[in-house]
């Protein structure tokens, strides 16, 4: 018989204890490392690294609020909708990575309308690459609180998830987060041999191709999150990741256009 990986970590660090939780400290972990490496970048580039300090301010509100919008409207439209106030709750959990991006976007555009001596594009492409080093502490996060999970497998490398059932399954979460840690050295090998100076808009637009099109991939060993995505052709992650996959191909062919008219 085929012996499994049995998972069974209390999600809470110290037991009894409602907080510090594992995701908690693995999301805080994702954000500081990120913004590590964003400093490491705007120091490269003999900017003023103060500037981070203020942009995650930005960033994490921004990443906050919008995964718990996309949550709310996404996953949960009936329940959220007829209870907004719901919506503020963010202690009873419930959060979307896709509003999560889409929230980081919008706090960067904020950002960049208050200081208007960084370009968007430039400031996109270096939080990009830096995001990717955060979504795969986050993706472990989830993997610790046994969420997320993946559909049955009798892969050799299935885990069973105590808190869940004894069945085995994808560890789905992992996925991710090897993927997303690839993704992050890819666009940092990129960057490097760009001489720190890539394109406008070529790495926010492989981290949305390369990101984007991964997590519709892994969604496929997932169990679905909510009922209502068994009546749909592909399930609610892959529908939202498909307009950030397409809004990268747009930014990289323009990025190659950018490059012809040049030569």
């Amino acid at each position: 018989m085929q012996q499994y990986f049995v998972w069974d970590l209390d999600p809470q660090i110290f037991s009894g204890m409602s907080v510090p939780r594992w995701y908690g400290l693995l999301f805080a972990l994702g954000i500081v490392s990120g913004f590590m490496v964003m400093k490491n970048m705007f120091h490269s580039e003999k900017k003023d690294t103060l500037l981070v300090d203020r942009l995650l301010i930005y960033v994490f509100l921004g990443m906050l609020i919008g995964m718990r919008l996309g949550h709310c409207l996404f996953y949960e439209p009936e329940t959220y909708l007829a209870q907004p106030l719901r919506i503020l709750k963010f202690w009873e959990g419930g959060y979307a990575s896709h509003g999560g991006f889409a929230g980081l976007i919008a706090a960067i555009f904020i950002f960049c309308k208050k200081h208007t001596d960084i370009s968007l594009l430039w400031l996109l492409d270096r939080v990009a690459v830096s995001s990717m080093l955060a979504a795969a502490a986050i993706r472990i996060g989830n993997f610790f609180n046994s969420e997320m999970i993946g559909r049955q497998t009798d892969a050799p490398w299935a885990i069973i998830f105590k808190a869940i059932d004894d069945t085995p399954r994808h560890p789905s979460q992992l996925y991710e987060a090897c993927g997303f840690l690839v993704i992050f050295i890819l666009g940092l090998i990129i960057y490097r041999k760009s001489n720190y100076k890539p394109k406008p808009g070529l790495l926010f637009g492989l981290v949305l191709v390369l990101g984007f099109s991964w997590r519709f991939i892994v969604e496929f060993s997932k169990e679905n999150q909510v009922a209502f995505e068994s009546n749909l052709p592909i399930n609610m992650g892959q529908l939202l990741s498909l307009p950030f996959i397409a809004t990268g191909i747009v930014l990289i062919l323009a990025t190659s256009r950018r490059k012809e008219s040049l030569s």
